[in-house]
């Protein structure tokens, strides 16, 4: 059978990239050269990896792969079970720009929309789940847009405040996953995730209206970097 009459073709958001979080375990069969191609062969696609090692039961390694194409990020994720890890989470998300960022300059919608990871000099890494409450009380999505707008101002004010220790990738995952975004936080020294997850917290928008899902916490790192760490490969 001709392979190229079977190849499916691309299929790619009409705005942004798509976002692919993959957590795997190692067990016996792990090959690490395998691991290194299907990395490689993301790349060549026009799509970028970030390798992670992790930290406690959760996983063992971790790849966050964006770029423009779903069917390559499939082949990619395909390609990394065949060399023999397990995956034991995993996360699909879409890059975005806030409804309430719409005036921001195109600079930084761009930068929103096509990110260039992982940021140089932070190699401190966690990524979580999360969505806004729907309880009897508070209800996000009963609030006029106004007021939603406002608190999330206030919220990127005080996100603002650890610019330079942290770089957070907010991606949209309505109807794609279980919560409605996800969040991925890079930055150069392990207790900044820790004050900057715990100073928003206080934030309005958070405190009132935020659920959060399980974190991953981990070392990001060069793929050889990160399998020798993990695998002794």
């Amino acid at each position: 059978m001709n392979d190229e009459a079977t190849a499916p073709g691309t299929l790619e958001p009409s705005e942004g990239w798509a976002v692919l979080h993959l957590f795997y375990r190692l067990h016996g069969a792990f090959d690490g050269e395998a691991v290194r191609a299907a990395e490689e062969e993301a790349r060549k696609s026009g799509h970028q990896v970030v390798s992670v090692a992790m930290l406690g039961h959760k996983a063992d390694v971790a790849f966050m792969a964006l770029g423009p194409d779903l069917w390559a990020l499939r082949r990619f994720q395909s390609a990394l079970s065949g060399a023999g890890l397990e995956l034991v989470s995993s996360y699909v998300s879409l890059t975005e720009v806030s409804e309430y960022a719409k005036g921001v300059p195109e600079e930084m919608k761009q930068a929103r929309l096509f990110p260039h990871l992982p940021p140089e000099g932070k190699k401190a890494f966690c990524f979580y789940p999360m969505s806004k409450r729907r309880g009897d009380k508070h209800n996000w999505f009963s609030l006029p847009y106004e007021d939603r707008k406002a608190l999330m101002y206030g919220h990127g004010a005080e996100g603002r405040k650890f610019a330079g220790r942290i770089l957070q990738v907010v991606t949209g995952s309505t109807g794609l996953d279980d919560w409605e975004w996800g969040v991925t936080l890079f930055a150069v020294h392990p207790d900044d995730l820790k004050d900057c997850v715990y100073s928003m917290r206080f934030d309005e928008a958070s405190s009132n209206y935020a659920e959060f899902g399980p974190f991953f916490t981990g070392m990001v790192g060069d793929l050889d970097e990160v399998l020798a760490q993990v695998a002794g490969q």
